[in-house]
């Protein structure tokens, strides 16, 4: 069962790839959703053994893959406790953007194509969260970063997309870089990259010196931090986030695959499943701390003023992941997982909730054009306020349970520790700032008057053609809708039934030890110690958020505008998402550009090829150039060039030639 959870969707990629033209896209559809709620089946069944119940871990192994040296890499399956949610999360989520997928993409020619491609990537992912040891990890890690790329360009036919995706590849092997050097850092500090090993040895690690760069560093501090440097990049973190808003060129399904349950929570899970060895590095917790609050704080603001109604969700993921990390910084490494837990639900139901008002809207993006939508597609506003509702942290929604708990654990550890107390007071302000945008896009799309705040503008154009406004917006299809129930029901139900078992008293017999649970990691005891009013900030936030936005898009619509206009450099700084962009293509995209135009210009055109083949055939053409001349055709330049030979000859003989 637990290879067939992973195999299963390689079997859908393969069928639908390979055969998808011969069988048509409709049988390719039904497989590849068949073969991943087949999956989703049995991962339930494998969180309800492993994680629930008392069965023991079991890692089935598949075969030996590498042996080199004392290198030895076998092929095995890690199934506890942390790999059983990970399973639930990206099977039951993938499935179900698979079933919404029939609806959304039925007009695309390339339907196929597309299933095969989101199967391939829920595969890379299950081999990913189910790896036994670093390298198994990282190839999952890779298969992640190419479906990804396939997936955000799949309308190629668009530049835009294009750029999208090559962004998001580059970006990403910036940190895979970083996750790469830690891995052989490892190996050489444990000799070993199997997990069992590598944690066995990680005690043993703490304060041993490696020298680097001519400096004596801590070990563990820098391996760390190179393999948080790859969490940084897959997991869009601050300074390595700027792909994530461009993977919105992709199709809907696609941005709630990414950045509900898989591509986007690899970093998360990966720091939780080597939290033995980060717990050997104090000052690397803190840097993932630090790091983690910046990004919920940055992304937060940036989607205060953005108008795409998918870039909006999008930096709330980014905000969200940031939380994830300040959780997993702190040591409360199970607070860390509930929160990925119950925002793959609700943030999967935003995404796939907001393709539904795109569906609707006939492939309108811009908010500004939308508007008193729930009248019209009232069991699609009703999910995406249920999503909103858990998003912001309602009493007894999903978000509630678990991001309040993550501000909980900040403020317990910022007794001892000023990058808790920076972690504490970035989520809080994130807390209230996302109340503020996930409010505005429910305002903004659902009431009002349609195209109040009307744009023409062709950036916010749909990877399918426009079909224009001719027809009145319309509910989506039944095989839309079922995918945003269920998640809606996680979304309101997952935090409640689940938060004693992640975070509560059972916590020990459910985690048994998958997460680091050593005697010096006191966060989960701290945080129920912590006075009561700490845990009314964030309700306090968000109603502050939902007022704000009440104001400003119900009660006086035009407020947002007159402070634009009266902050202009705010607005542009926070619209063009700090400046991110332009600041990095100045930094590294032209000089890039200028280096790789000089070495191919100057290095290998005039160098190499001016002084190599081209400059020799050049000369040999001159040459011949030459020679031809003398070809003219008269006899007497022919008998004067053998005279004068012939006379040469026999001066060479007198001069010089015979003795």
């Amino acid at each position: 069962m637990y290879s067939a959870i992973v195999f299963l969707p390689l079997a859908g990629f393969l069928i639908a790839g390979l055969f998808g033209r011969q069988m048509g896209a409709r049988p390719a559809e039904l497989i590849t959703t068949g073969l991943l709620f087949l999956s989703a089946i049995f991962s339930w069944i494998v969180f309800v053994e492993v994680g629930l119940g008392h069965q023991p871990v079991t890692v089935p192994v598949l075969g030996n893959w590498i042996t080199s040296g004392a290198l030895k890499i076998d092929w095995a399956l890690r199934i506890d406790t942390l790999t059983a949610v990970m399973l639930v999360v990206v099977t039951s989520v993938s499935s179900l953007v698979h079933l919404y997928s029939i609806g959304y993409m039925h007009e695309d020619p390339s339907r196929s194509r597309f299933f095969a491609y989101l199967s391939l990537f829920t595969f890379a992912m299950l081999m990913l969260v189910t790896a036994d040891n670093l390298v198994q990890m990282f190839f999952g890690w890779e298969g992640v970063g190419l479906a990804s790329y396939l997936l955000i360009g799949f309308w190629y036919e668009k530049p835009s997309a294009n750029a999208a995706a090559m962004k998001a590849f580059v970006v990403n092997r910036i940190g895979d870089f970083g996750f790469a050097l830690g891995i052989f850092l490892v190996f050489m500090l444990t000799n070993s990259v199997a997990f069992d090993q590598v944690f066995a040895a990680a005690p043993g690690l703490a304060d041993k010196p490696i020298h680097i760069f001519g400096l004596n560093a801590d070990a563990m501090t820098v391996a760390c931090l190179l393999l948080f440097m790859g969490a940084m990049g897959k997991s869009a973190q601050f300074l390595l986030h700027t792909w994530l808003p461009d993977a919105m060129e992709g199709p809907t399904p696609v941005s709630a695959l990414i950045h509900a349950a898989t591509m986007v929570t690899a970093g998360v899970f990966m720091v939780a499943r080597l939290s033995p060895l980060f717990e050997q590095a104090p000052a690397a917790l803190a840097v993932v701390t630090i790091v983690g609050a910046t990004t919920a704080f940055f992304a937060a603001t940036v989607g205060l003023v953005q108008n795409d109604i998918k870039r909006v969700i999008a930096y709330s993921t980014c905000s969200q992941l940031g939380y994830m990390f300040v959780a997993l910084g702190l040591g409360a490494y199970s607070v860390g997982i509930f929160h990925l837990f119950t925002h793959a639900f609700f943030k999967a139901l935003l995404f796939l909730g907001a393709g539904s008002v795109i569906h609707a809207m006939h492939h309108e993006q811009d908010m500004r054009n939308m508007g008193g939508l729930r009248k019209e597609i009232p069991f699609t506003f009703w999910m995406m306020t249920i999503g909103t509702l858990a998003l912001t942290g309602f009493p007894f929604t999903a978000g509630y349970y678990s991001k309040d708990a993550i501000i909980e654990a900040a403020f317990a550890g910022s007794a001892h520790s000023s990058a808790a107390l920076y972690g504490f007071l970035m989520t809080v302000i994130a807390a209230g700032f996302t109340s503020f945008y996930s409010w505005r896009l429910v305002f903004m799309t659902f009431f009002g008057e349609r195209g109040a705040n009307a744009v023409h503008d062709e950036h916010h154009a749909h990877g399918h053609e426009d079909h224009g406004h001719e027809h009145a917006p319309h509910e989506s299809p039944l095989v839309m809708l079922v995918p945003l129930s269920l998640l809606a029901f996680g979304a309101l139900f997952a935090g409640l039934v689940f938060n004693g078992a992640f975070i509560g008293h059972g916590v020990e017999e459910f985690w048994k030890k998958s997460l680091y649970t050593g005697a010096s990691n006191h966060i989960l005891h701290e945080m129920h110690a912590i006075p009561h009013v700490v845990a009314y900030v964030p309700f306090v936030m968000m109603v502050l958020g939902f007022a704000l936005a009440y104001y400003m898009y119900i009660v006086s619509p035009g407020t947002p505008k007159a402070i634009a206009r009266q902050n202009p450099l705010m607005y542009r700084f926070l619209l063009n998402k700090w400046y991110f962009d332009e600041l990095y293509d100045f930094l590294f995209v032209r000089p890039a550009f200028w280096l790789g135009r000089l070495f191919w210009k100057g290095g290998d055109g005039k160098i190499i090829d001016g002084l190599g083949p081209d400059g020799i055939s050049a000369r040999v053409v001159d040459v011949t150039n030459r020679v031809v001349k003398l070809q003219t055709g008269y006899v007497y330049h022919y008998a004067f060039a053998m005279l004068i030979g012939l006379a040469a000859i026999i001066t060479w003989y007198m001069l010089g030639g015979v003795r």
